[in-house]
């Protein structure tokens, strides 16, 4: 793994702008930005006024405190245009959720808008090691999902070649990888350790690919699954992040020379870090919630919007612009299981240090009783499977649960291929309780 990190020449002016500068550019864009959802958007407006605030209140940065959060609920009230700041004659694309647990949640974008979205996950490749020239093999979902497409124009527009394979047929996915030898690859960071199964189903050694960066998002992971990625790809594993509601892939990107977190593009997003109970802004380097405010969107501007994502506000290394920490969960998955609180991730950290353990697991939750049950079923590494270890890994996981995050649950080492394999973002928890 020897990826260069773009020289100081080759990165964006703003990039490496001093803190004032930034501020007084957001200040500048977010005064903007305020104004044209007032202006433009009767939901922002009535929602302003019950809060008793006007976009002449923001003087400064702190007064965004002032506004009224944005949810996902409120894109759901206004199905689905009705969010929109500019005449739908002038959107020139449209995204959705899957709309799983209601409407689907709708976010159009001018062709500004995807001229501004297109360089920032430009900016993103360039961060994450990618080149003009490089081949970028794409193996998120193309569609109403926001990942495919804006990999795709953002890696045209940096100058690469583009393979846009999308998601699924996995033996497929090798073979090209195999045959078009790409530089990078651009995918959800449980499939890529799909991809890797099917290589050694096929084989090959996955250390032995062209591969040399993947620039992995769409679902929070942990620096142990980091690791994984690395040590079976032999290449740099970075984060990007978005959302579909703020943009899309693209918001921020950890840079390859430090890999400490997504930096924020901060000249076209606000961040802030708020207590997820009483909406209370926090100090930077607290954790909390994230919220994003668009400083540059035209056809969707939000105004503090709550991404539901846990982390924390730190300093930029590599760049001047702020970073955030590995994302550890949302504060809507969290699990409450006999009182205790825990995050999918906390039992993926506990996982990925057994060896004997694969990165392909799940929670399902039952009802036992009156008491909610939790299984932890996790696969056996192929080459063990015959080894007759499964037993005592899973007693041994069951027992570093019950240690550190304090619950007992069930945990079954399952053989492989137990667990089914996502090719979008993976799903985690299966809630099996009965519903009232």
């Amino acid at each position: 793994m020897t990826v260069r990190p773009p020289a100081r020449h080759e990165l964006d002016a703003i990039e490496i702008a001093s803190r004032d500068e930034i501020a007084a550019l957001q200040l500048a864009r977010l005064k903007w930005s305020l104004r044209h959802a007032w202006d433009n958007v009767p939901h922002y407006r009535r929602k302003f006024e019950a809060a008793g605030v006007h976009p002449d209140d923001l003087r400064s940065l702190a007064d965004i405190a002032k506004f009224p959060f944005t949810a996902k609920d409120d894109l759901r009230q206004t199905y689905p245009f009705g969010m929109f700041a500019v005449p739908r004659e002038q959107v020139v694309r449209i995204h959705a959720s899957s709309g799983t647990t209601g409407k689907p949640t709708v976010v159009g974008y001018t062709q500004a808008d995807i001229n501004n979205w297109s360089a920032l996950v430009a900016r993103s490749i360039r961060a994450s090691g990618g080149r003009p020239g490089h081949i970028v093999h794409i193996a998120y979902g193309y569609g109403l999902f926001t990942g495919g497409l804006g990999a795709h124009y953002g890696a045209e527009k940096m100058g690469c070649t583009v393979i846009p394979m999308s998601g699924g047929q996995t033996e497929r996915q090798v073979q090209l990888i195999q045959d078009f030898r790409p530089d990078v690859i651009m995918v959800t960071p449980s499939y890529m350790l799909a991809i890797a199964d099917e290589f050694v189903r096929q084989g090959i050694d996955p250390r032995s690919s062209s591969l040399s960066i993947g620039i992995h998002g769409a679902e929070p992971w942990t620096d142990a699954m980091r690791r994984e990625i690395e040590t079976r790809m032999a290449m740099d594993a970075v984060d990007i992040y978005g959302l579909s509601e703020v943009l899309g892939p693209g918001v921020a990107n950890e840079c390859i020379e430090t890999k400490d977190g997504p930096t924020i593009w901060e000249d076209h997003f606000y961040p802030e870090i708020i207590d997820p109970a009483t909406g209370a802004v926090l100090p930077e380097g607290e954790f909390g919630e994230l919220v994003f405010t668009t400083l540059t969107k035209q056809a969707l501007p939000v105004v503090r919007y709550r991404t539901r994502d846990l982390t924390r506000l730190l300093p930029g290394t590599a760049r001047s612009m702020r970073r955030f920490a590995r994302i550890t969960g949302r504060s809507d998955d969290m699990l409450i299981v006999r009182g205790v609180n825990l995050f999918p991730s906390q039992i993926e950290e506990l996982i990925l240090k057994d060896d004997r353990l694969s990165p392909h697991y799940v929670l399902e939750l039952r009802r036992d009783g009156r008491l909610d049950a939790l299984t932890v079923v996790v696969e056996l590494r192929p080459d063990l499977a015959a080894s007759g270890a499964a037993d005592a890994a899973a007693a041994e996981l069951g027992r570093h649960i019950k240690s550190m995050i304090g619950i007992t649950v069930d945990c079954v080492v399952a053989p492989t291929g137990k667990v089914e394999r996502s090719i979008g973002k993976a799903k985690r928890v299966i809630d099996l309780r009965p519903r009232s």
